[in-house]
């Protein structure tokens, strides 16, 4: 079978690989995408229906390309997908769709590594995994099979009408987490939902998204420190956004519990932290306020105060006390739905660039193996490499050290050309 060569071969054509190509191509470096999908696929089928982009639309985009409608909007699951679809035409983005990619190896004796696809090999002298944070959802083992019960991942969750009916658990009040369990809610369920430690910024203050002022406030560029990058962000953008609070959903009929701790014939066990973690994530709340607030008197701008936004509901009964068990059957719940993340699955890489627990090993993007690269992970760089415009920014990295490297090569091989042409 013929091998096919390019220089820079890109694995997936979600946000990451978009833009890496972006940036590979105003560099002018031959590279081909593969994508064992659709362009931007995990935004249209990994997600549930009624999924919006957490961030607003003027923030959540690449520079190159703004989104149609309210720049203040927060732009549906479908819409982002077509977006990164016309964005990757515009650029001219070599693509090809349909493709899996089942090995990477190092070539024998040369340079470069040998990708095996479900379309025939391919030999390239960079890969770059740009497969991104989404690859394999984690549900801890923790409740057994039990006749009655479906347990459910959110990446398999689409909307309240899937779920037999019944009460609902929700195990993980991050993002994901929280709307869908409010949206479980305002669908007639009855819904418990396990709270473990989170950060919860306001969706917004004084007249401005949060977005803006941890960009005002330089906090989407700190970088990872142990712990940070496993920290558990509530944010919503449904509904046109609002700041997630989870006592107010307590007082609308939402039943909180604590950290999920196990389960042993069919009976729920919480650990007794839950007033611990809603003021762990009041603390967080309030200090950005406080920052902001300082930020504002500092540079005299005129944005309205809003005394109210520093108002902690009371704790509501099941915060008072607190629920450390729960009998599934005898309360009515027919589904536990884990919102407990993702976890990366890099075995089809044979190659030295991670740590033993199977992490990529790699600092901004480049891997610990020479020609391998990342794109895409959680806190890559900094805090905002997880949002859009943050992995656009992390690419350019990568190309750039790309290019580096493609230049110290150049150099190589012209030397030996010089000296071929001397000897003869």
């Amino acid at each position: 079978m013929a091998v096919e060569k390019t220089e820079v071969l890109v694995i997936g054509a979600g946000q990451a690989g978009v833009a890496m190509s972006e940036h590979l191509g105003r560099a002018g470096v031959p590279h081909l995408v593969l994508e064992r999908g659709r362009v931007a696929e995990k935004w249209r089928s990994g997600r549930w229906d009624s999924l919006v982009a957490n961030g607003p639309a003027w923030h959540d985009r690449f520079p190159g390309l703004e989104f149609s409608g309210d720049p203040d909007g927060f732009v549906p699951k479908e819409a982002v997908a077509e977006y990164f679809v016309t964005y990757a035409e515009r650029i001219g983005a070599p693509i090809r769709c349909g493709v899996e990619v089942t090995r990477v190896a190092r070539l024998n004796g040369r340079a470069g590594f040998r990708v095996e696809t479900s379309q025939g090999p391919v030999e390239a002298a960079y890969v770059v995994a740009a497969t991104g944070a989404f690859q394999t959802p984690v549900i801890p083992p923790i409740v057994p099979d039990i006749p009655g019960l479906t347990q459910m991942h959110s990446a398999d969750y689409r909307n309240p009408g899937q779920l037999p009916e019944g009460a609902v658990l929700v195990v993980g009040a991050g993002s994901s987490g929280v709307q869908i369990a409010d949206e479980l809610m305002q669908a007639g369920r009855k819904v418990w939902l396990s709270v473990g430690p989170h950060d919860r910024p306001p969706r917004s203050y004084r007249g401005r998204d949060f977005v803006w002022w941890l960009g005002v406030l330089d906090k989407w560029d700190m970088e990872a420190t142990p712990g940070v990058e496993h920290t558990t962000i509530a944010v919503s953008g449904a509904g046109g956004g609002h700041t997630v609070d989870f006592r107010r959903l307590a007082e609308r009929g939402m039943a909180l519990v604590g950290r999920t701790e196990g389960c042993a014939d069919g009976v729920m066990t919480f650990a007794p932290d839950l007033k611990r973690n809603l003021d762990a994530g009041d603390a967080n709340y309030l200090s950005l306020l406080a920052e902001a607030d300082g930020y504002v008197a500092r540079n005299g701008l005129d944005l309205p105060e809003e005394p109210e936004a520093k108002v902690i509901p009371a704790d509501p009964p099941c915060v008072r006390d607190p629920v450390l068990s729960l009998d599934l059957k005898a309360a009515g719940v027919t589904t536990i739905l884990w919102a407990t993340g993702y976890a990366n699955d890099y075995s089809w890489m044979e190659v030295d660039a991670f740590d033993g627990n199977g992490r990529p090993r790699h600092k901004r993007g480049v891997s610990t193996e020479p020609g391998i690269y990342f794109l895409g992970l959680p806190w890559q760089s900094r805090r905002g490499s997880s949002f859009i415009w943050g992995v656009w920014h992390d690419a350019k990295f990568v190309a750039d050290h790309i290019a580096k490297q493609r230049g110290y090569l150049a150099y190589h091989l012209d030397a030996l050309n010089r000296r071929h042409e001397a000897a003869e």
